[in-house]
């Protein structure tokens, strides 16, 4: 693909008279491309693994909203039940058929989930099951790992201290020391960092939280034995052991992450695929903890637009696409990221780049660092300059990486054979850019 300079004199006005009302012009950060210096294009609409941008620019999306679209952009059968489910209502304030069914196709799909519960964002399925884990374990403290993101809930905006067994401190003003206070910080895959908070704080942690694949420092897999320690670790203390899911769900396998991995949770938390583009998330998990949740239970949670029947439709429609013929759906995704990592990887090896690539079915991350990092610290080193000037290659070259170097690319079932060559080849040629050298 070649080399052009992009024209995005609207997006530019666009974003320029969006900065008057809207803080930074953006209403969710990473939009604004500041990790990548220059300004953002702004979508004008997509189709299939194609975006397009105001200025008439078309680009091939990696990013796929963040994950939700993994049929690629308006597929017509999507699409075609949102009309349906629209042409009878936005929403109703009370339940209809159609939440019953998506609830009911997910407690399905994935072992773990004996009841589920829909709510609206992921932000809004993590910060539910810490209140639950609390509730249910009558304890206070929580222990998530650094470099994961679960939402922007004041106890998940805390970074790891110096040491593995300290309390978080706040990353985020408006979060109080009370609140971070109750939140623990440990290593991801480091079965020591683990076994020091349990050790020291065992019988006051209420759940462990983790992204299975991380997604939020780039892709990095889980070390089995770190997963089955952690698995132990929960059991043997009583505290409830929490996969966030929300990336993961449905895209890695039917189950989710925790389908690949063959390690079960207590709750699991979803989001993305289920609602296909549409503001759907859930959380759900073994049927005793679920009962604490009201009307049940003591534990509060309550949505208006909860399993609003837009996003119930479009959720529906997008696991039954799966479900046809799930097995061939899987293997076309990884086949297609596959390909792009394996030819990266050779490319790399061959001109000697100080760079890596970490993939998990059709997630996928080019980490700017010799080695694929095990963790945050590690992905921390990666070469931030480096990744700027390959982002900016790409995307002259009409590819849409993700505009952040601790982010995952997404590919969907849309992104066949000859759209991944063309990635491939603009990969290749934005990696020797960013070198300053020649094919």
């Amino acid at each position: 693909m070649m080399k052009k300079t992009l024209q995005m004199n609207r997006s530019e006005k666009l974003f320029s008279e969006a900065q008057k009302y809207i803080p930074g012009g953006v209403n969710s950060p990473v939009r604004s491309f500041r990790s990548v210096g220059g300004r953002p294009f702004v979508a004008s609409h997509g189709k299939g693994p194609y975006l397009f941008d105001v200025d008439g620019n078309r680009f091939i999306d990696l990013v796929c909203s963040w994950g939700p679209l993994i049929h690629g952009h308006s597929h017509p059968r999507i699409v075609q039940a949102i009309q349906s489910a629209l042409e009878k209502g936005t929403s109703f304030g009370v339940s209809s058929e159609l939440e019953y069914r998506l609830c009911e196709k997910i407690v399905r799909s994935i072992p773990s989930v004996e009841m589920i519960r829909l709510v609206n964002s992921g932000t809004e399925a993590c910060l539910s099951v810490i209140r639950l884990a609390r509730a249910y374990t009558g304890r206070d403290l929580i222990l998530k790992f650094n470099g994961h993101y679960h939402g922007h809930a004041d106890s998940f905006l805390v970074a790891a201290g110096s040491g593995v067994a300290t309390l978080g401190m706040a990353d985020s003003a408006g979060v109080t020391k009370e609140t971070s206070s109750q939140t623990l910080v440990a290593e991801f895959n480091s079965v020591e960092s683990i076994q020091t908070m349990f050790r020291t704080y065992g019988d006051r942690i209420a759940g462990v939280i983790l992204e299975v694949v991380s997604g939020n420092m780039g892709v990095v897999p889980p070390e089995m034995e770190f997963l089955r320690e952690l698995r132990h670790l929960c059991t043997q203390h009583g505290s409830v052991l929490i996969f966030d899911e929300v990336m993961t769900g449905f895209r890695l396998s039917k189950a989710g992450a925790q389908g690949v991995y063959m390690i079960q949770p207590d709750l699991t938390c979803l989001g993305k695929v289920i609602g296909a583009g549409l503001p759907v998330a859930a959380y759900g998990g073994k049927k005793e903890i679920m009962e604490k949740v009201a009307p049940l239970g003591p534990m509060y949670q309550a949505g208006t637009l909860s399993g609003n029947p837009l996003g119930a439709a479009a959720g529906l429609a997008s696991l039954e696409i799966i479900e046809e013929d799930e097995n061939s759906f899987y293997q076309g995704l990884d086949h297609s990221t596959s390909h792009w990592a394996n030819h990266l990887r050779s490319h790399i090896e061959h001109k000697s780049y100080p760079v890596s690539v970490a993939q998990v079915g059709s997630m996928m991350t080019i980490f700017f660092c010799p080695e694929a990092p095990n963790n945050y610290l590690e992905a921390k080193k990666s070469d931030i300059k480096k990744f700027r000037d390959f982002f900016w290659a790409l995307l002259e070259r009409g590819v849409y990486y993700p505009p952040s170097q601790f982010e995952a690319c997404f590919i969907s079932s849309q992104h066949g054979s000859s759209v991944m060559e063309q990635v491939t080849e603009a990969s290749v040629a934005a990696l020797d850019d960013a070198f300053g050298a020649k094919a």
